[in-house]
């Protein structure tokens, strides 16, 4: 018996039930680990592989009317400032760099009046001019438009006028690119001011944006299997199958026997190691479990005495024996227990080689005798005071 008689209870009670149980985890364990081994898990990882870049630079150019500085017809380009007379039309491309051909792309030339007051903005007028020129090639966008420069400067003076000289109205050359690379799509804004002087007008610089993205590209790699899930498994699997081994060599244990062990360690602190001879008491009550004698003890205030030799446990109060055992009554428990069947069996097998009756056989030595069980009938009468020594 293990020290853990609770066990052994549970064991003899449902101990083909938990085996069952306990190969059938062992399996799924199994089954689990090699599942997770052969099929592992898999990622979808991005990396970058590459950058697009979508650029867009303002240029300007102007044809001369008007011989003066320049010859008639004299083309300029990116000037720091135009003669109003001699260019009196701007025109300004947008150029857009694209990543690749299939790149969509579309430009939106603005011209925005603001009137302000002590650095603050309190009016403002947007206007988009439409576009003379637009392609797209090379993995370049282009769009043109004119400005008319003297109809701006006529527009100016009107709105300064409206505003009774309590503002100046400022000019912005805005241009507003938006674009779809089939992977990113965004929208550039590239602005400056756009100065007229009277007799001369310019950009201050030349505008441009740029936008940079990512180029990424998505992959499934697989993921080794986790060392703690599988530690986790064959744990389990190795648990199971030692608890299945376990019940297995347990599956013998007396569902009695261990229950009296749980008594016996319930009421530990009631019951005491002795021998008790067959003479003691003036009677012999007999009674159907050990919680029956621990309750007399209580009762009585004695102690329980466990003889192990007679496997039986009593109390003894006022000359009367209070006991248990589960080898029967008293007398019973007096004398050790012999096989009599496999005595009579082996008797019966040995009269079978037994010599004829006219064959002479010696008589047993002394030795021989005293090692032959007794017969019952030699046994000493257990009332008799000296029955122990007799034995």
């Amino acid at each position: 018996m293990t020290e853990t008689p609770r066990l052994d209870l549970l064991i003899a009670q449902h101990g083909r039930s938990i085996l069952i149980a306990l190969l059938v985890l062992g399996a799924v364990a199994l089954l689990a680990t090699g599942w997770v081994i052969a099929t592992p898990g898999t990622t979808t990882v991005t990396e970058e592989i590459g950058q697009q870049t979508v650029e867009t630079e303002v240029e300007t150019s102007a044809r001369v009317v008007e011989s003066g500085l320049w010859e008639e017809g004299t083309h300029l380009e990116n000037n720091p400032a135009y003669i109003t007379n001699a260019t009196p039309e701007l025109q300004v491309t947008a150029e857009t760099s694209m990543p690749t051909d299939d790149t969509r792309v579309s430009h939106a030339i603005q011209l925005r009046y603001e009137a302000s007051r002590d650095g603050q903005a309190f009016w403002d007028d947007t206007v988009t001019l439409e576009p003379t020129e637009a392609f797209a090639t090379n993995q370049r966008a282009v769009t043109q438009t004119t400005i008319d420069v003297e109809a701006v400067a006529e527009r100016v003076t009107e709105l300064e006028d409206e505003l009774a000289g309590i503002s100046t109205v400022d000019i912005e050359l805005v241009v507003v690119t938006s674009y779809d690379t089939g992977t990113h799509e965004g929208t550039q804004t590239a602005s400056t001011p756009f100065v007229l002087t009277g007799e001369t007008y310019y950009l201050e610089e030349h505008p441009s944006s740029s936008d940079t993205h990512p180029l990424t590209q998505t992959s499934e790699q697989t993921e080794s299997p986790s060392s703690a899930l599988l530690g986790a498994l064959v744990l389990v699997a190795l648990g199971s199958f030692g608890g299945a081994a376990f019940v297995n060599a347990r599956s013998d244990v007396d569902v009695e026997h261990a229950r009296q062990r749980i008594h016996e360690q319930r009421y530990a602190e009631w019951i005491s190691q002795g021998s008790l001879p067959m003479w003691i008491g003036d009677e012999q009550v007999s009674l159907d479990t050990l919680e029956d004698v621990v309750d007399v003890a209580i009762d009585t205030n004695e102690r329980v005495i466990q003889d192990r030799s007679r496997g039986l446990f009593a109390v003894v109060s006022d000359g009367v024996v209070y006991y248990y055992s589960d080898r029967g009554l008293w007398e019973e428990t007096a004398w050790p227990d012999f096989d009599l069947e496999r005595q009579s069996l082996e008797t019966d097998s040995s009269s079978e080689t037994t010599p004829p009756d006219d064959a002479t056989t010696a008589p047993p030595t002394a030795e021989e005798a005293s090692e032959q069980p007794p017969k019952l009938d030699d046994l000493p009468d257990p009332e008799d005071d000296d029955a122990w020594q007799n034995l």
